[in-house]
């Protein structure tokens, strides 16, 4: 089969595709005929820094999601040709992931979905959606009766979370850094955009929210808190601001009274959350968002925008042949 594979750090130039053998079967684990799978930053990460790392399991295939049907149902609860999607686990990591045309994974991780979604619209959920998902409803228990301000609203995950939460009535803030930003913040749903300057709390706002998902992380975190009503929930999902830690924090001191504080971590999606995802997509007919679409020959041209930024939402990779 035709695959990307990574055995040490190198350059987005660099990646190539290769042929390896289909994975054999084992129990426990399901084979899945990739059909597409979308990028993620943690991927660019492997291949600059990580791959050189004793625990990245190289040579590697990368690829943390993917959607596609069964192959190979080995001793699971699925049978071949099943649509599915996949994500986390391990993929791309501890063994091989996405970017190839066949991928063996761990059964716990492969949800069978109910969607009429095309592969490449189907290709731009699982992590990304499943994120926002798991954040505004698992998290921030988001309802109809809810002010959401979105802190990094032009990621692929604000994104998604502002077409969620206007799913089911909430009233939606954007915040991001560049007002060439607000139309098309607005056509996907938000109610409001704004100029983030990194302290909001300090800012006259359309309307005070009462729930925060915090996409740049730590690096705003503490300006987050003081910004929600009291009461007040902020979810801390993303690090955006490329700051992972909150140095000497006082609980006592930069939580206020009447916030709280939560955060999701997307390891280990459920069957339940999967089911409440696409329940909620087919209810609303909610179209997924992309940016680019690359096929697996253009890997290199993929990775390098991957790497940069700047595509504007999604990049999928086509895996189909």
């Amino acid at each position: 089969m035709k695959a990307i594979v990574v055995d040490k750090c190198c350059k987005a130039e660099d990646l190539r595709v290769s042929e390896i053998p289909v994975p054999e079967i084992k129990p426990g684990w399901v084979l899945v005929k990739v059909h597409a799978a979308g990028l993620n930053h943690s991927e660019a990460l492997l291949r600059i820094f990580e791959a050189d790392n004793d625990y990245i399991n190289t040579p590697i295939v990368p690829g943390i999601e993917c959607v596609g049907e069964i192959a190979n149902a080995s001793d699971s609860q699925f049978q071949k040709g099943d649509k599915v999607i996949a994500l986390m686990g391990g993929m791309g990591r501890s063994f091989n992931g996405s970017y190839a045309e066949y991928a063996l994974l761990p059964e716990s991780h492969v949800f069978k979905v109910d969607t009429n979604l095309d592969w490449i619209s189907l290709a731009a959920v699982p992590e990304t959606y499943f994120t926002a998902y798991g954040s505004l409803f698992e998290c921030l228990y988001l309802t109809a009766e809810d002010t959401l301000l979105v802190r990094g609203a032009t990621s692929t995950v604000g994104q998604a979370a502002i077409q969620l939460a206007k799913a089911v009535g909430a009233k939606v803030i954007a915040a991001c850094r560049k007002e060439e930003s607000f139309e098309k913040l607005k056509a996907i749903g938000a109610d409001y955009c704004i100029i983030d300057n990194g302290q909001l709390s300090q800012q006259s706002l359309p309307l005070k929210p009462n729930k925060i998902l915090e996409l740049i992380g730590p690096k705003t975190l503490c300006d987050s808190l003081f910004t929600v009503t009291h009461p007040g929930y902020v979810c801390s999902t993303g690090v955006l601001g490329n700051v992972y830690s909150v140095a000497q924090f006082d609980p006592i001191k930069y939580i206020p009274n009447g916030v709280f504080l939560t955060g999701f971590y997307s390891n280990f999606p459920s069957y339940q959350s999967i089911n409440g995802l696409f329940d909620l997509i087919n209810e609303v007919q909610l179209k997924p968002l992309y940016a680019k679409v690359f096929t697996l020959d253009q890997i290199a041209e993929a990775h390098t925008l991957l790497e940069k930024g700047g595509a504007g939402g999604k990049i999928i990779l086509k895996i189909d042949y």
